[in-house]
């Protein structure tokens, strides 16, 4: 061998170590990469030197945000709803990291200017000059310092946006996707479910899972209830038996004597599953449901719940007290990628099923599609430019792997200083 090629083959052996040096930091694998490779990996790691985030204008979700409302007095039903300005979706944020090598990490979270606060105040000074490649030791750090005034909602909020962009920073180190670094399995594609729209067309271009939405409960009037009962029978007429059918209540104060009711009502359905029937902190009573209506009991349905929960330890807890069987964590909420993985593996060692709230979405596909119970990642048919950013795309019904390195978003910092919630309002 000439003394060139030695060269180059040296140095093509010190690139790829680097990369597996990257690949193990972010999954905490050291032990599956071989000894050589790590003693060979001698560039220096990077460092984080720029923490920004931003409320970010989603789509018409996010008209007004920052309005105060008007309520006609107090038995107004709005105000039972009324999210004000941090509630997920439309008080998403993005975060921007920036290492000393050049590569900027972006990583969408929620809690508006709220949860800036607890980055900039809080978060940004555990990660300033740190290396963003030990991005589960971060995670721990971070969720740990807050662990007083943070278990839950509002901070985890805000380390999901500030996980998920260091998570970037790592794909586009090893260069690498973010679901290759995860590992589990060869796919390269996901069946979609979609959201709401027009289920027809949905079903033309190639999709075979949907979902109908309402915002449920105990206050919601016979008319509405029978319009939503009335539009999910009939979707199962239109689209037929050979498709998958979900709905969503959103609801915040079901009761579980109420959702045996309307469970009862749309058993001609056929529902896969049935999501968000109680508030997120009604574990007994979504445990009371999949005793009686979920596979534990009349097997009606699958009870589906975990949007609104947050970290591994939140849903740890509603597996120990068999309170869902279908778990939805969304990534941008929950604790990030890290919490996201972490609760996977917590879901396929119980034998339950994981799929992620916005699955389909930039931030929720790496878990989907590594997570062997996953059979469908959500997505909506109405967009936005910056959500079109941040969604990978769709093919015959079915979510394509991104092949860049990261997230594959195409995010850009001009794209987010301009979709600022601050300069759209």
């Amino acid at each position: 061998m000439s003394r060139i090629s030695k060269k180059i083959s040296r140095r093509r052996l010190l690139t790829q170590s680097g990369k597996f040096a990257a690949i193990a930091a972010a999954v905490g694998a050291t032990s599956s990469i071989p000894d050589m490779l790590m003693a060979q990996a001698q560039a220096p790691a990077p460092r984080i030197r720029e923490i920004r985030a931003y409320p970010i204008y989603m789509d018409g979700r996010s008209e007004g945000l920052l309005d105060a409302p008007s309520f006609s007095g107090d038995d107004d039903l709005r105000r039972w709803s009324y999210g004000g300005p941090f509630e997920q979706l439309p008080s998403a944020i993005i975060a921007v990291i920036k290492t000393d090598q050049g590569i900027t990490g972006f990583g969408m979270g929620a809690g508006g200017s709220a949860a800036v606060e607890i980055i900039d105040g809080h978060l940004s000074h555990l990660l300033l000059n740190a290396n963003p490649l030990n991005v589960e030791q971060l995670w721990d750090q971070m969720y740990t310092s807050g662990i007083f005034y943070g278990r839950r909602g509002l901070f985890v909020m805000a380390l999901s946006a500030l996980d998920n962009a260091l998570w970037d920073i790592v794909g586009k180190h090893a260069g690498l996707p973010v679901h290759k670094l995860l590992g589990g399995g060869d796919r390269e594609s996901i069946e979609i479910y979609q959201t709401n729209g027009d289920f027809a067309a949905g079903k033309a271009s190639g999709v075979r899972n949907f979902k109908r939405t309402t915002r449920g409960g105990p206050r919601m009037s016979k008319e509405a209830r029978s319009r939503y009962v009335n539009s999910v029978l009939g979707a199962r007429d239109t689209l037929g038996p050979n498709v998958r059918l979900m709905t969503d209540c959103v609801s915040r104060d079901g009761t579980v004597d109420w959702a045996v009711e309307l469970a009862q009502e749309l058993r001609p359905a056929n529902l896969y599953f049935m999501e968000e029937l109680l508030s997120p902190d009604d574990v007994f009573g979504y445990a009371e449901l999949v005793n009686r209506i979920g596979g534990k009991g009349e097997a009606w349905t699958r009870i589906a719940s975990g949007e609104h929960e947050y970290t591994q330890h939140g849903f740890n807890v509603l597996i120990q007290l068999g309170a869902a069987e279908i778990l939805q964590p969304d990534i941008t909420w929950c604790g990030g990628t890290t919490a996201g993985k972490r609760i996977s593996n917590l879901v396929e060692v119980a034998g339950l099923e994981i799929i992620p709230h916005r699955g389909g979405s930039s931030w929720g596909f790496p878990i989907a599609i590594t997570s062997p119970s996953c059979s469908m990642a959500e997505s909506f048919p109405e967009g936005s430019e910056i959500l079109d950013a941040m969604s990978c795309s769709v093919e015959n019904g079915f979510v394509q792997a991104p092949t860049t390195p990261g997230f594959g978003t195409s995010l850009t910092e001009e794209m987010v200083l301009d979709y600022r919630l601050s300069t759209r309002q």
